[in-house]
């Protein structure tokens, strides 16, 4: 089991099937052109192919911050639902944490959403920890904000 960084398009094509798992929301058709346009900022597709093709994904980015240092941020891990624990998320898993040292990071980071338990149990025993929550609001694009209104009430 080998672990590539996806550079032709038919590579990050190949990788669709097993993203869509966890993206579904992006259409194959779109999913090519996201990924080129996520490189430009840094973005990496990293991916695990065996006989039968591509079964597990990791997209993610080196970034420095004020507070984290340099860190490398896992945008996306997935391994396909026919092939977990067969050890093929828990390579890509390691191989990030290596490729995070090799690009001297001082931390690696990722985000999962609340429902995924199954994930976060994995996330620790790969010897990660949750360390925050992560808050979001949805923005309309190219919408001003009236900044003399008030913060929304908490329920």
């Amino acid at each position: 089991m080998t672990i590539r960084i996806a550079i032709s398009d038919t590579e990050i094509a190949a990788c669709h099937p097993v993203m869509r798992e966890l993206r579904p929301h992006i259409a194959e058709e779109q999913f090519l052109s996201r990924v080129r346009s996520q490189e430009r900022a840094g973005y990496r597709l990293a991916y695990v192919r065996e006989p039968t093709g591509v079964v597990a994904v990791a997209g993610f980015r080196v970034g420095e911050s004020l507070a984290w240092g340099r860190f490398l941020y896992v945008d996306d891990l997935i391994t396909l639902p026919a092939h977990r624990s067969k050890g093929h998320g828990a390579k890509p898993l390691f191989w990030l944490k290596e490729q995070a040292a090799k690009e001297g990071c001082e931390q690696m980071h990722l985000d999962s959403g609340i429902q995924r338990k199954d994930a976060h149990r994995f996330y620790e025993r790969g010897g990660m920890t949750m360390a925050s929550l992560h808050f979001v609001e949805r923005i309309a694009p190219n919408k001003a904000l009236r900044r003399d209104a008030p913060p929304a009430a908490c329920p």
